[in-house]
Order: C-alpha cells, then structure tokens, then sequence
C-alpha cells in the first residue's frame, strides 16, 4: 500500500535489505501467532452462530481489495469473515447489511479499533476520525460540527464561490494546455480548508500545509508503516518507514500548534473569524451535566488535523473522478452545460449556483450522486468496532469485533443497482424511490464534512462547467481504472485535461479537433 520503499529510506541501496528481513521475520512470526490465535478462538466463540470464515489471512495484498471483496459474496452473501494478520474482522458487503449495523444497532457499532499507526497518528484517540466512541467523543464532535455548520451557513457558500472563481481564472490562463487537473483540485480544496480553519492565508501557508497532507498520507500509506497495524511487536524492530511518519507528523503538529497559538494571542472574547476562534474559545471549561470530560485545545488541534486530512485529498479525487467520468460522457457534458445555462444564464459569471435548491440543478445533483457511487473515495471506510455484543443479519458478532463497511461493494450491489458498473446519472433522475448512496458513510460515524463536501462538489463542477468545456489531450481518455493498491483512498490514475474556455464558436463536448 501507499508509495514505494525508497520515497520514505534514505539511501534506499543500503536499506532495502533490511526492510526485506523485517518483512519475512513478519510473515513468519505471523504464520505462527496467527495458527495459535485461530485455535483460541475456535475453543472461545464455539458456541455462537459467527459468519462464514475466508481461508487465508494475506487478503491486504489483493489489488483492488473492494471488489475482491465483494466478489467473495458470491460464495459466503453479505457478511463474513476474514483474517487481515492476527486479527478476524467481519465485512459488510451490502446496503442492507450496512445500514443494519452503523443506524439501526449504531451505538453497538460506533466504537474504533485501537491500531498502532491510529494510536501515533491521533495523538492517543484526541481523534474524531481516528478515536474511540466516548462522551468526551461525542462533546468533540459536537463542537467541530457546530464550528463547520456555523461556517457553512453564514460565510462559506460565499467563500467557496470565490475561490473556485479565483480558481477558473487561473485555468483560463492555462486554456487549450493539458492540465494535470487533480493537482489543481489538491490546492484548491486545501485553500477552502484553510480559509475555513484560518481564516484568510497566504499562499505559502496554503502550500505549506498542502506539502504536510501530501507527505503525511504518503508515510502513512507505506507498507511499512500499515503492517504494524497487523503485527503490532514489529514497531520495535528498526523502520524507517515508522520513523519518517512521526518526521512529518512532528512537522503536522508544530505548524498546527503555531497557528493555534496565533489565535490565541489575537483572539476576541465573543467574536470569531474562522473555525479556530470558535472552537478554542469553547473548551478548558467545566461542561455541567454533561459528565463526560473536558475537552482541551489538544481536541482542537486534532479536529483541524481532521479538516486537513479529511477534507483536501478527498473532495479532490472526487472532483477528478467527475472531470474523468465526464470526459469519457461528453453526451452527459454537453447536458450539464444546457442545465447550467437555462437555470444560471450563459457564462462563468453571473447567477450564484443554488446550493441550497438541489432541484433546480437535478442533473448536476445526479452526476455527484453517481460520481459517489461508482468511486467513493473511501471504499472501506474506516473500521468500526463492536463495543458490546451484538448481531448482523442473524451472526452474532462478539464484543471488540472488528466490522469494515465495503462501501463500494455496497454500491455495485446487483439486487439494489440495475447495471451498477455503469455510469448513469439519470438512475437518479427516475421517478420513485432511489436507493441511498453511502460515500460519506452512515450512523453515529458519518463524515462531518459531508455538507461542505457536497457544497464544494457542486460549486466547482457548475463553474468549471459553465466556464470550460472538458477535453481530452490529443484524444488520450484517462483510465477509468483507480490505482490497484492507492491506500485508504480510491485514487484516480495520473490524467490530464483541456479546458477550452466556452464562448461564441466553441466546440461541443462531442467534438474533436
């Protein structure tokens, strides 16, 4: 998973031998703990109804883990078993099943499992991401989702609406010039974050933290680092890996904390510019009645870190799987376009998008909703935990389990989606009922960032649309295929675009030269 060895060793001639010792003795002493462990819980859970189990316990190093996952329902249905190292974790491969365990039974499901790289990387579950379910959790997650919800209502709309302007002036610069368009989103995503967090920033900050993002998922994505969350006793041997993911998040936590501390100094009791000012001005007090803990500037810290992570590589990507999509559509370009320009007017200027009328833009909303279904950018999700015994689908599911939601495996389900490998946003546009796409996921651990999300997708897709019409270099249509081992998220493979700017004589989206 993640980067290559040598972009995280120094002189990777001399170290790769090493890491390739370290890697068999793992394997090896996973063999052996992993024979003892299963004897264990075969004489321990003997008397309860478990989910079928998968043979074999090296099912990470699959390529597009997800739908080999669910290809496994083939033989086992929705839910089962399998062995990711030494630990059994159960898989939910459907909406119903999904949906069963994280809203119907959430609070049995709303827990993290406590790994080695979650433990370093949120600073000991300060985490809303990353940290276990508690009421001092729940408080912070209160408090991040009144400071993003206030943001939201109140100047954010506005705020994105210019950035991508900004954004769009710069590309029309770059008109008729392949574009390397995921980088752009990369920066533009992590401009609105930071404007949101901070306020707003030079354009060296908005570098400086996009840098810290790239370099923190790269080191934390590495193999070296994610088999510690495997076999945990491996973090005390030597790895480079480990030791550049705690270089880079030394370097997260001390731009954070500076900015923090900026904050602090010019802060107005009662006022505030940016999510920060509302957030530390609301912890360090006594919450009565509530009985859960105080939360401090350290959850503060982490719910910024969170928006970071969170909220710049993966609205990103999702933007690059729309402008990907839409290239291979050109039929569904050119209707977006006559959309924009019946409710909107022709032009990149003029009428604001309304974000908040979703019907008035239904095939922009059905295009998202589509983008999301056949790519959300975090397949798996993240894993939830058990925290008492409960029951899926008529399983029982022990205390501590650990439970994925196969979010992309839910969303290709045959008995739910006719011809769900296809893209077809008007399955979204027909009359009835339509089927809940979980991209964001569901429950108690629902992405915060869900609504601003949402707002980003369709502001930047309704003016880049309105702006450029979308074509391929030289004819060259980008893969549709993610990248087969891209980590946590479901990365598009490198592309590039030509914006041609739209105007009198332009050509339609169909048309080449």
């Amino acid at each position: 998973m993640g980067a290559g060895a040598a972009d995280t060793i120094s002189g990777p001639a001399r170290a790769l031998p090493g890491a390739l010792a370290m890697l068999l003795l793992g394997l090896l002493l996973l063999t052996v703990l992993a024979g003892a462990r299963l004897l264990w819980h075969k004489w321990k859970l003997r008397s309860l109804h478990l989910p079928p189990l998968v043979p074999g316990f090296l099912h990470l190093l699959r390529p597009n883990l997800p739908l080999y996952l669910l290809g496994l329902t083939q033989k086992l249905g929705p839910v089962y078993r399998l062995r990711l190292g030494l630990r059994d974790v159960v898989v939910l491969n459907s909406k119903r099943t999904i949906e069963e365990a994280m809203i119907r039974k959430w609070v049995d499901f709303a827990g993290r499992p406590q790994t080695a790289s979650y433990k370093l990387v949120s600073q000991h579950y300060q985490d809303l991401s990353l940290g276990d379910y508690s009421l001092l959790w729940k408080a912070h997650k209160k408090l991040t989702r009144s400071a993003l919800l206030l943001g939201l209502f109140d100047s954010t709309e506005g705020m994105v609406e210019q950035l991508t302007q900004e954004f769009c002036e710069r590309m029309r610069a770059q008109a008729g010039t392949p574009v390397a368009i995921q980088k752009e989103f990369s920066l533009l995503t992590c401009t609105i974050i930071c404007h949101l967090t901070f306020g707003d920033q030079e354009d060296t900050l908005v570098h400086a933290f996009h840098d810290c993002v790239q370099d923190l998922m790269k080191t934390w994505e590495h193999w070296s680092v994610q088999i510690l969350d495997i076999v945990p006793f491996l973090r005390f041997f030597p790895n480079p890996g480990l030791r550049r993911l705690k270089q880079a998040l030394e370097n997260r936590d001390h731009m954070v904390e500076k900015q923090l501390r900026q904050h602090k100094e010019s802060m107005v009791a009662g006022q505030w510019k940016d999510m920060t000012d509302y957030m530390l001005q609301r912890v360090g007090k006594p919450r009565a009645g509530e009985g859960c803990g105080q939360l401090l500037e350290g959850h503060v810290h982490m719910s910024v870190v969170d928006l970071f992570i969170g909220g710049t590589e993966t609205t990103a990507t999702t933007l690059s799987w729309a402008v990907a999509f839409l290239l291979h559509h050109p039929e569904i370009q050119q209707r977006l376009q006559e959309e924009l320009d019946r409710e909107l007017g022709p032009g990149a200027s003029g009428s604001r998008v309304p974000y908040r009328d979703p019907a008035r833009l239904p095939l922009l909303t059905a295009t998202i909703a589509e983008v999301l279904r056949l790519r959300p950018v975090v397949p798996l999700a993240l894993p939830h935990r058990a925290t008492r015994p409960s029951s899926i689908l008529g399983y029982d599911i022990p205390e501590g389990t650990v439970v994925i939601p196969n979010l992309q495996g839910a969303h290709l389900d045959e008995t739910v989606w006719e011809r769900p490998h296809e893209f077809r946003p008007d399955r979204f546009l027909a009359p009835g009922a339509r089927p809940r796409v979980l991209a964001f996921g569901c429950g108690a651990r629902v992405c915060l960032g869900e609504p601003l999300a949402r707002l980003e997708l369709r502001v930047v897709l309704a003016q880049l649309l309105r702006a450029f019409t979308l074509l391929p270099p030289t004819g060259a249509l980008p893969s549709l295929q993610p990248r087969p081992r891209g980590g946590v998220n479901l990365t598009v493979r490198p592309f590039q675009v030509r914006l041609q700017p739209r105007g009198a004589g332009a050509r339609a989206p169909g048309q080449h030269p």
